[in-house]
């Protein structure tokens, strides 16, 4: 199965295995809670997953790797108890908690958050000395003589033996008590992932051309060539940082991501590519609608590697934009519910202390579930937007000699001025891009992709569904209709040919 498949089928069993009956007890038991075993190559996105889950069921998760673990760490050291059994006193060996059950009474009291997932990576690359307990682990969820609280799912992961030389194959025994999942590299899921992620648009663009060059591990003379999705994506974040302080990509940089020396080659010399066309091309111009005659007739005579990635490059920037209205709006819309409580406080030292204890407030609550790993991106930018507008404000407040309150909602109200300028200026740019694709791509697919894209990106929906756009609901209707008449053509020459 693809990585969307895997975590679906994940988030099916961690919602089964966390149902209660009417008395509160888990409707299946612990020991009939198999541990889930994600089987895959390295970077294919298993432990990514897992963080999308937690944040995205509200639950914690606490994750290890097996790989540095000793039977002590993991099961705990022993001690000496002194202890009594009819009349007879005794010295008897105890152990203290494990390390990793300990760290998942600790993330529980830090965040508040009693139920999780407690997942264990490289789980069959554990040491000899450990691997005879893991048995009692994945049936009875007890690491030494302490038992991982109720309430925790256990999820393991590991690679198979051809990726990895300490692997240690489970027998039958084991295997038996696990819920296999074999999880296969797939471009297009990876893609939608991406694409949120706004990974570089030069690498989806040319993984969109070499599919092969998305994930591949091979073994040379000069040993192991390996390309893998966390590869990818941990180049995005270099190449985008390198591009805002102005500083040279080179094959150098790439080959510290990407080990192999053709796919580097090729990467290479495409983003440089890549980079000709967004000058050549001038992007804002064409979002301004300052773009010149000459860009539209090179883009009409383009191959179409050059059209899909000026389309791309054009894609990523307004992509970005929505993505960044769409918070700003929910960020204010909170924030907005969040000062109206203070109404009713005149004082403005009293105003401001409430304002600096709510910001206190949030901030320990975002530690929390930050420790908890149950919070998304999103939500913790919008918490640390609310957060700095009420520090600053309570400071603010203070030397303001009007009705406090008034003065707040002023500030308050120059955000939302500023938000709906900024909404302003998304739309003019896609009303811009619109008027360009059109004028450069009559006859062409890149229309029909745009309009897509607008409408599977989550923020892009949002973003249309909250302020709408002319451009896009026209152009949208028109793909429907010819849509509905090619189904139609279809279906007439699929009856003539039944005659």
């Amino acid at each position: 199965m693809n990585v969307k498949q895997a975590k679906e089928s994940m988030k099916e069993s961690i919602r089964i295995y966390l149902k209660k009956d009417e008395f509160g007890d888990y409707e299946i038991p612990v020991v009939r809670q198999r541990p889930v075993f994600l089987l895959g190559a390295p970077g294919v996105g298993k432990t990514a997953i897992m963080e999308q889950i937690a944040q995205e069921m509200g639950i914690a998760l606490v994750s290890y790797s097996m790989t540095h673990h000793t039977r002590q760490s993991a099961l705990g050291l022993p001690f000496i108890k002194h202890k009594s059994y009819d009349g007879f006193e005794v010295d008897v060996s105890e152990y203290t908690m494990s390390e990793i059950i300990a760290s998942v009474y600790d993330t529980m009291e830090e965040s508040g958050i009693r139920e999780g997932i407690l997942f264990l990576d490289e789980i069959n690359c554990v040491s000899e000395t450990l691997a005879p307990s893991m048995l009692q682990f994945l049936q009875y969820k007890v690491f030494g003589r302490h038992k991982v609280p109720e309430g925790w799912v256990i999820v393991t992961a590991g690679n198979p033996p051809e990726y990895n030389k300490s692997v240690r194959e489970f027998d039958v025994v084991v295997m038996d008590r696990l819920k296999v999942m074999e999880v296969e590299p797939d471009f297009a899921i990876w893609k939608e992932y991406a694409v949120e992620r706004e990974v570089h648009t030069a690498i989806l663009q040319f993984l969109d051309m070499k599919r092969d060059y998305f994930y591949q591990i091979t073994n040379t003379v000069k040993g192991r060539n390996y390309v893998t999705a966390r590869g990818w994506e941990d180049l995005s974040q270099i190449l985008k940082a390198y591009e805002e302080d102005g500083l040279k990509v080179t094959n150098d940089l790439i080959g510290q991501y990407i080990h192999d020396e053709a796919v580097v080659r090729e990467f290479g010399a495409y983003y440089e590519l890549y980079q000709k066309y967004k000058r050549d091309y001038r992007v804002q111009d064409i979002f301004g609608g300052e773009y010149k005659k000459e860009a539209i007739e090179r883009a009409k005579k383009a191959a179409l590697d050059e059209r899909l990635s000026l389309l791309s490059m054009l894609m990523e920037a307004i992509l970005h934009d929505m993505k960044e209205c769409v918070l700003h709006t929910d960020y204010l819309k909170e924030l907005s519910a969040a000062i109206k409580g203070y109404e009713s406080v005149k004082d403005a030292k009293e105003l401001a202390e409430a304002m600096r204890k709510q910001a206190m407030l949030r901030g320990e609550q975002l530690q929390k579930k930050h420790r908890a790993m149950a919070v998304t991106e999103d939500e913790k930018r919008c918490q640390k937007y609310i957060i700095r507008f009420l520090s600053e404000q309570s400071i603010e407040i203070l030397q303001n000699e009007g009705d406090a309150f008034s003065y707040l909602k002023e500030r308050f109200g120059d955000l939302m001025n500023r938000m709906q300028e900024e909404t302003k200026q998304v739309l003019s740019k896609l009303h811009h891009l619109f008027a360009f694709v059109e004028a450069a791509f009559t006859d062409g697919n890149e229309l029909l992709i745009l309009v897509t894209q607008l409408t599977v990106n989550q923020y892009s929906a949002k973003f249309l569904a909250r302020f709408g756009s002319e451009d896009y609901q026209r152009h949208q209707k028109e793909l429907m209709i010819s849509e509905r008449e090619s189904d139609m053509k279809q279906d007439i020459e699929d009856a003539l040919n039944h005659r």
